[in-house]
């Protein structure tokens, strides 16, 4: 590892799950590191996540791998149901034969504890200054270093910058200025006490029920104790992407002619967050001499990957390794860790709307949805899911 060239920081905008897990990988390069996060205070909204194998290598390549373990949930098994007639569309085991293939568990996880496993790894590093409340205004570049410009005109000097600021990433608004690309799918996320969920329901498993325009996901967490709720249907109003509460009398509204077994499921919880989805159009750029984009602010995708805490974790990782094999040569660094992503994630965004097609057939559709992977076995899904799960610290860069 080659000392970097001088004792100023990289600046990491955002302290969500990307912005501490990219903080992590530079500690672990050797650099001191200041995270400028617009809240409050560090945190993470949202209710539970699905962690693949992918993930797992990752968070073990940042050495925190252990905390992340303790605190997730094994499922056995991934389950596809019909919304209106129950029919099972596909089942994957994902217990000993799966840990084998691929080398890690598939598992599922609070998003809060998936943040706290890197927060404890960040502040166990010492090397890690925090600027809560502060927000990018604007950037600016040199030979030698990058100068951020805060809401309140304070500004920073570093060595680099990595834009890991989030869906509305102004870091990405600077340097690249896209639209985003509003989907009109609304996305409702609860958390319900166990004692309040149904027993018919209590799988250890990562359940989807797919409907038309709609679907229904839920699966355990906590040990148990608790179950991420998701529901997610096409909007009849136009959209703005953001968060807001949600209103359980609209939910219902989205929700008629399914079984009632997954109707119930929009019962249980009592308040809800609302979100309003979004993803851009994947880029060939998104390194810009000493700054670059990390995670959402790289590759915002919708959800029906399930995949976008994971590509953030692995994005950090990447960036980690192009840092160690460049000697710590940023822009060199920066160039490799972008040509090593831009593929993976940009499939990612594009299988996810994919996906998203398939959850939500109706009619002729639907029945070509249920037929799809009929008698397939699970090394058949393995094999289809290689090049997600297979991806680890060994074979994150591309040629250089």
């Amino acid at each position: 590892m080659s000392a970097p060239p001088s004792d100023l920081p990289v600046i990491v905008a955002g302290g969500g799950i990307g912005g501490l897990a990219a903080a992590l990988a530079l500690v672990r390069q050797g650099f001191r590191v200041q995270v400028l996060e617009q809240a409050a205070e560090l945190g993470e909204i949202g209710a539970g996540m699905q962690l693949g194998p992918n993930a797992f290598h990752a968070f073990d390549a940042l050495g925190v791998g252990e905390a992340a373990r303790k605190r997730a949930v094994y499922t056995d098994f991934m389950v596809m149901h019909d919304a209106i007639d129950e029919y099972q569309v596909g089942k994957i085991p994902t217990g000993e034969a799966f840990r084998q293939r691929f080398g890690n568990p598939y598992a599922v996880i609070h998003r809060a504890d998936a943040h706290t496993s890197l927060l404890e790894g960040v502040q166990a590093s010492g090397q890690i200054q925090f600027h809560t409340s502060t927000r990018v205004a604007r950037v600016e570049q040199d030979a030698d270093g990058v100068t951020v410009h805060d809401q309140h005109g304070n500004a920073h000097r570093g060595l680099a910058l990595i834009g890991a600021d989030g869906v509305k990433s102004v870091v990405r608004q600077q340097f690249v200025g896209d639209e985003a690309r509003v989907t009109g799918h609304v996305v409702y996320r609860a958390v319900v006490d166990k004692a309040d969920f149904p027993e018919d329901l209590r799988w250890n498993a990562a359940s989807i029920w797919v409907g038309p325009n709609c679907h229904l996901v839920h699966y355990p967490l906590r040990g148990g104790e608790q179950y991420n709720v998701v529901v997610t249907f096409h909007s009849r109003e136009p959209e703005e992407w953001g968060v807001t509460e949600g209103s359980q009398a609209e939910v219902q509204s989205y929700f008629q002619g399914l079984c009632p077994r997954a109707r119930q499921l929009i019962e249980l919880p009592k308040s809800w967050k609302r979100w309003a989805t979004a993803d851009r159009e994947p880029i060939g750029q998104w390194s810009f001499g000493r700054v670059t984009l990390l995670g959402d602010a790289a590759h915002p995708t919708t959800q029906y990957m399930a995949q976008g805490a994971c590509m953030a974790i692995e994005d950090a990782v990447t960036l980690g390794e192009a840092l160690r094999v460049h000697s710590n040569d940023i822009e060199k660094a920066f160039d490799l860790y972008q040509r090593s992503r831009v593929a993976r994630t940009a499939r990612i965004v594009l299988s996810s709307r994919e996906m998203g097609r398939i959850y939500h057939a109706k009619g002729v559709e639907r029945l070509v949805r249920n037929d799809l992977w009929k008698g397939r076995t699970p090394e058949r899904f393995y094999d289809a899911m290689e090049w997600l799960y297979g991806w680890n610290v060994e074979n994150c860069l591309a040629p250089h």
